[in-house]
């Protein structure tokens, strides 16, 4: 990145900063903890595990509508857009836009309780950091940008999108770009996940998740013995590509997450699934990993076959089935955005701590569009446990941070 980027884009946003629209959309965040928090907690006490987003993507879509935004629709997965125009251009304009999405979907089950428990600025209830706090950190800059008659110079797409979360594997943003006619207009794409106001996911962490299941024709443990043994073959595969070496750098770690199969303890199984996580920050190691899970499969399948009985005429088979697939990239030190983003923690007297992660941002960044994730000011813990909670002290700062970068990158694309 030159020094002529940076000083070019700490210019803008010190020109941003100064007009008297953005202070007064500053000042509708800070003077509204209250109604923010609110809908933080009315958003968390909805169900909405990944495939099970329906009443949140409602939800959205009220906000949305309530903000004054336009252009309100939901896709067909559940995904709900919303459109702030720009000042100067026709709504029906092809130009340049600017992405800023959160998440709707939690981890939790659909039974999990959801009950708040409220001090002062402080709230535990699961779901209320990751992402309540990143939805409704986007429902405030939104309601900011209106009230305060903000004008834009390209149109800002609001996004709350589904499936980020575990087997959702990124599913919402996916769909985006594989299937929304918005998607070659994108300039940049900033997401808001959880808490902080200081950190910024800039590496997408990539990762392959594998179904491994080896089935055979089972029986009696005694008058039977000899089948080959599912579970025994399995373990054995499992073993084996445990062994498979990884690198420290690029970091690359293999994670054996569940084994299951059979029926009673006298019983040969039937069968026997394992589910296998990989993941590195290059894209060539999870090839590498995938190769060699397939390889330690099938030997171990067919040294078991080997060692059957010849009486026995039905053999052991496997199937190896891909259930998550989140691709690893990297915003380049050289992209207008990364210069966006250190000359608006500059002006807010913030240090810019770039941070590897897997996020929403994995998609665009995998495609070549600029993109970033960002926390929605305050802090939080406990993420993906009941005992979840969110502070919401010095959110402001937080939502100034993405405010100022989502104008910033709105200049710069009005002039691509």
């Amino acid at each position: 990145m030159t020094l002529h980027t940076h000083s070019s884009f700490f210019s803008r946003v010190t020109k941003l900063a100064g007009l008297r629209a953005v202070h007064a959309a500053f000042a509708w965040m800070h003077q509204n903890p209250k109604t923010i928090l609110d809908w933080q907690i009315e958003l968390s006490k909805i169900p909405g595990p990944p495939f099970g987003e329906e009443n949140r993507s409602v939800w959205m879509a009220d906000r949305f509508r309530e903000a004054g935004l336009s252009a309100v629709t939901t896709d067909a997965i559940g995904n709900v857009f919303a459109t702030l125009p720009a000042a100067a251009l026709p709504p029906e304009s092809t130009g340049p836009v600017v992405v800023l999405s959160a998440h709707l979907d939690t981890v939790f089950p659909l039974a999990t309780p959801l009950d708040a428990k409220i001090d002062g600025e402080r709230v535990e209830l699961p779901g209320i950091c990751d992402n309540a706090a990143g939805v409704v950190g986007m429902l405030a800059v939104a309601h900011a940008l209106v009230e305060a008659r903000v004008e834009l110079p390209a149109p800002l797409v609001f996004l709350g999108n589904v499936g980020e979360e575990g087997e959702g594997d990124l599913r919402g943003v996916r769909y985006l770009y594989e299937h929304n006619t918005l998607a070659g207009r994108i300039a940049a794409h900033v997401v808001l996940d959880g808490a902080g106001a200081e950190a910024a996911i800039v590496q997408a962490l990539g990762s392959r998740r594998f179904q491994v299941t080896i089935t055979g024709p089972g029986g009696h443990s005694f008058t039977d013995a000899g089948t080959p043994n599912p579970i025994a073959a399995l373990s054995a595969a499992l073993a084996l590509f445990f062994e498979t070496p990884v690198p420290d750098d690029p970091k690359t770690t293999i994670n054996l997450g569940t084994i299951r199969g059979g029926t009673s303890v006298n019983s040969i199984p039937e069968s026997a699934t394992a589910s296998v996580d990989l993941r590195s920050t290059s894209p060539d190691q999870l090839v590498r990993l995938e190769v060699a899970l397939h390889r330690a499969v099938e030997d171990a399948v067919l040294a078991a076959n080997a060692k059957s009985k010849s009486f026995v005429k039905k053999h052991l088979r496997y199937t190896i089935q891909t259930i998550g697939n989140r691709p690893a990239s990297f915003l380049p030190e050289t992209s207008p955005l990364m210069a966006g983003l250190a000359a608006v923690d500059r002006h807010l007297g913030l240090r810019s701590d770039l941070r590897l992660g897997s996020t929403d941002a994995n998609i665009p960044l995998s495609l070549g569009v600029p993109a970033l994730s960002l926390g929605a000011g305050g802090d939080g813990g406990g993420a993906h446990t009941i005992a979840e909670w969110y502070s919401a002290r010095d959110r402001d700062l937080g939502l100034r941070r993405i405010l100022l970068l989502v104008l910033a990158m709105l200049d710069w694309a009005a002039e691509q």
